[in-house]
């Protein structure tokens, strides 16, 4: 039985920090680490105290992580950051309340002694002989400490206290990952049986020594079962300072999931009943498992449960009929045309779940030339009066401060010479929409064409069924926020963030096919009225071409994987390094190359036009790590180790341009390449140069990799590859919590006359006889199956307990 573990953050916002620079405020940032790691990076709010960042992550973790840790600093474009504060969560912590956190929470000062990395290798064993008890403590090796000298290393000894007996280690110098192999020896004095403590410290020459973590067994350990293996560094036992709120708080949402996934034919009933009842009557289903979610989802919970959903229904070729199934029930029970799919329910959720599952290419292709636009060129625009600035547009006229109507105008042009670009390349983007979401919006027109045929707006009916997904809830946003649909690496500062508003809104009008404008409280956009109704004939030619396409009633298509392996998921420049450069100068051996990421290959050429590309099979990747800065003296450096067809490994250097694009490619090349058999356990975290590791010192280039690999840490997004039994579970998960009522509803005593009662009212309403008693069928299977798997996962929980029973206590 597999398990899955993730994690969602939000790092909403930060109020009452203090000021870092000598303007009285602070550029903040967040680093977002797991156990250490750098995982995220959110964008960094320029002179503000009360920064608001609003940025969400998901996070594939494995399952024995211990902590999440916020990090807020002070970005400074000289020298080195200044450190804010620091938020420390525990998986207890989060784990404690189901619904995880959501709240405000202090920031703590940084205590470096706090701030303990890596494990240690140990092997302890008691003996006794005629002269008493004696100890031998083999202190072997630790890894991935934490670096406490400027060059990014270390200089670590250990420190062995028994008693009141104390020994030490040699100290090895400039490294993170030291071997010692040395045996300590102790003998027993007179006493109370003592623990032992193993300590690892940084040897500094001047001044006093830096604390690197420690490790502790009781005198029981000892006795009963001696430590024998790799041991997580821990700090000193002590209270987290308070900082009393002086350095402000943070507002964090954060929440794990962890569930137990059974092998895939336990779940083969509970599909079965899924791929029924969407291929079942909408209308009268209350009792199939999907007329059960949608009852029971509400708010967050529904998205993510939409997002599920879809992946699955994609996965089984059938995303067509359940999309239709919702959508005949959301139609069915609608009665205004004006509020069809207005409302956050299952179908409106599924179908924005479902185009950004398939369409994320697409938008990328419509919409990334003009957003990149907007992000280089950095033009002033404004047309509300109460938020012109008119000393920022000085540069508009020669003759002084120019007047409103002037920023009007030129403001104007501008945006109507970036919605031009943003229309045309939309309207003329039908043969590139694929293939899946054609059909699907096919099957929608029709549903509301049946329903609405004689509303008094029957023709715009049938349009904004269509544009209100397409453009609504899926251009604009992206417009607006470019960096969640993953078209920029960065959030826009405050003027590219107001130009990309101003765009987001008329495109917005554009698919609302003007049916608000000179309405509410925004007259101020009557400048651009003109340009936009002119485009409204076009995009109702543009929803009249993309559903004239073959096909019916089959939007799901065959089983697929939700991104083709042919597809490339990501591109971009980055400095390759080879493995031996015949070049000795560390710098000029880093070439710019082009990359692009597919399931296929990893390859690379000069530039984007090259046609000679060099390609990697992405099935050769063994793994995918950082690199430690000290390796080449360059931050953002990651190693690509590959294996050829005789056995040979072979390593690349890519070094990006920041911390965030950095975990974008090592996620993207970890999900791209997990599929792939034997994997390495452990890697060298630095380089081989001048005859050794620059992270071990090892001499023999041979040499057993020295840190973890972390193939299991991947952000999630749009083209994470599909798992079918993970979809399944939390399906699963959701129909327990509606269990009872289903019972209650359905199944109930008929000597109560309720469901009697029940049925004879239904009776006189003109519903079917026949289809109660589907319903009753229906929900009878369901129960039986929930059931079932309850059995399964107490009957793999019990064998676990029972295997923990069996094993030896560990320290």
């Amino acid at each position: 039985m597999a398990k899955s573990s993730s994690l969602n953050v939000r790092v909403v916002e930060g109020r009452s920090l203090p000021a870092k620079d000598v303007s009285g405020s602070s550029d903040p940032y967040c680093i977002v680490k797991v156990d250490d790691e750098v995982v995220a990076r959110t964008a960094t709010v320029w002179r503000s105290l009360s920064p608001f960042w609003g940025e969400e992550y998901t996070l594939h973790l494995p399952l024995d992580f211990h902590h999440v840790a916020f990090y807020v600093l002070d970005e400074d474009t000289v020298g080195h950051d200044d450190v804010i504060g620091k938020i420390s969560l525990s998986r207890e912590a989060i784990t404690a309340d189901p619904r995880g956190i959501d709240s405000w929470i202090s920031l703590s000062r940084v205590d470096p002694d706090a701030e303990v990395q890596g494990e240690i290798r140990l092997a302890v064993q008691v003996l006794e002989d005629v002269r008493g008890r004696c100890l031998r403590c083999h202190v072997l090796q630790a890894r991935d400490l934490a670096p406490r000298d400027i060059s990014g290393t270390s200089d670590p000894f250990a420190r062995v206290f028994w008693g009141s007996q104390s020994l030490e280690t040699s100290t090895i110098k400039k490294t993170r990952f030291p071997h010692w192999d040395e045996v300590l020896e102790f003998r027993e004095l007179p006493g109370a049986p003592s623990p032992l403590r193993v300590e690892l410290w940084d040897w500094d020459m001047v001044g006093k020594n830096d604390f690197l973590g420690m490790v502790e067994f009781s005198s029981q350990v000892l006795q009963q079962k001696p430590p024998n293996g790799w041991f997580r560094l821990l700090p000193f036992p002590r209270a987290e300072e308070d900082a009393g709120g002086s350095l402000g708080a943070l507002r964090l949402k954060v929440r794990l999931t962890e569930d137990r996934v059974l092998p895939s034919p336990y779940y083969k009933p509970l599909t079965e009943l899924l791929m029924e009842s969407a291929l079942g009557p909408a209308e009268e289903d209350v009792a199939s498992p999907l007329a059960v979610l949608e009852e029971l989802t509400l708010g967050d919970c529904r998205q993510d449960l939409a997002t599920k959903l879809v992946k699955l229904f994609l996965g089984w070729g059938l995303a067509g009929p359940f999309l239709d199934y919702l959508t005949r029930r959301e139609v069915a029970r609608t009665t205004d045309p004006n509020t069809l799919f207005r409302s956050n329910s299952l179908a409106s959720k599924s179908m924005e779940q479902f185009m950004k599952l398939v369409g994320m290419p697409y938008l990328h292709e419509v919409l990334k030339p003009v957003v990149n636009r907007v992000f280089e060129e950095k033009k002033y625009m404004e047309l509300d009066p109460c938020k012109m600035e008119l000393g920022r547009t000085r540069r508009i006229s020669f003759k002084g401060t120019p007047s409103e109507e002037q920023v009007r105008e030129t403001s104007l042009g501008l945006l109507t010479g970036y919605l031009g670009p943003i229309v045309d390349g939309i309207v003329g983007s039908v043969e590139h929409c694929p293939h899946v979401m054609r059909l699907a919006f096919k099957q929608l027109r029709q549903r509301v064409e049946e329903r609405f045929s004689q509303a008094e707006h029957e023709q715009d009916v049938k349009y904004l069924a269509i544009s209100g997904f397409l453009f609504l809830r899926f251009f604009a946003p992206a417009i607006l926020t470019p960096k969640l649909f993953d078209l920029r690496d960065q959030h826009a500062d405050p003027q590219t963030g107001r130009s990309l508003l101003l765009l987001a809104k008329a495109v917005q009008s554009i698919g609302n096919l003007g049916q608000q404008l000179g309405q509410g409280k925004e007259l101020w956009m009557a400048p651009l009225h003109p340009f936009l109704l002119q485009s409204i004939s076009r995009v109702r030619d543009f929803l009249d071409r993309l559903v004239d396409v073959e096909g019916e009633g089959e939007a799901g298509g065959p089983a697929r994987a939700l991104v083709p392996p042919s597809v490339i998921v990501r591109e971009g420049y980055l400095l390759k390094r080879k493995e031996d450069p015949a070049s000795l100068a560390t710098r000029f051996a880093f070439k710019k190359r082009y990359f692009w990421l597919s399931g296929e290959t990893l390859s690379y050429s000069k530039s984007p036009e090259c046609q000679m590309r060099t390609s990697v099979p992405v099935p050769h990747i063994r793994a995918v790590e950082r690199v430690d800065e000290g390796a080449f003296q360059l931050p953002h450096v990651m190693q690509v180790v590959t294996q050829d067809g005789v056995g040979a490994l072979h390593t690349v250097y890519l070094q990006c341009k920041h911390v965030n694009e950095l975990n974008q490619w090592l996620s993207a090349l970890r999900k791209a390449s997990a599929p792939n058999p034997d994997k390495l356990a452990s890697c060298h975290p630095g380089a081989f140069r001048g005859a050794r590791w620059t992270c071990c010192l090892q001499a023999k280039r041979s040499a057993v990799g020295c840190s973890r690999t972390h193939s299991a840490v991947t952000l999630g997004d749009w083209s994470d590859p599909l798992d079918p039994d993970a979809e399944t579970q939390t399906v699963y998960r959701q129909l327990l919590l509606g269990r009872d009522q289903l019972r209650m509803k359905f199944l109930e005593d008929s000597n109560t006359g309720t469901n009697l009662e029940a049925d004879t009212e239904k009776s006189l309403r003109g519903e079917c006889p026949n289809a109660l008693a589907r319903q009753r069928t229906m929900a009878a299977r369901l129960l039986d199956v929930l059931q079932d798997l309850d059995r399964a996962h107490e009957e793999f929980q019990q064998q676990e307990r029972d295997r923990a029973a069996s094993s030896p206590l560990g320290p």
